[in-house]
């Protein structure tokens, strides 16, 4: 699928270097952002990803939920 992306010159300018710099298209770079994005956010980035996401949390049993400490009374 296709979008259209508008960048201001000067960071279009930067990650055509960044590009070069690293021998990379202007597609990996993308793609490696965007799977950053989604890895940051907890979304899959693939089925392999979804599965094992899945498995890590049907194996996890039911955690207590943690309660609050009690404050200490301050003396008078």
């Amino acid at each position: 699928m296709r979008k259209l992306i508008a960048f201001d010159e000067d960071t279009f300018d930067k990650l055509k270097q960044l590009g070069r710099d690293r021998m990379a298209t202007f597609q990996e770079l993308a793609d490696e952002a965007f799977a950053d994005l989604l890895k940051k956010h907890g979304i899959p980035i693939d089925l392999r990803d979804a599965l094992r996401k899945s498995a890590r949390l049907g194996a996890e049993p039911d955690k207590p939920t943690a309660r609050p400490k009690a404050r200490k009374a301050k003396p008078r």
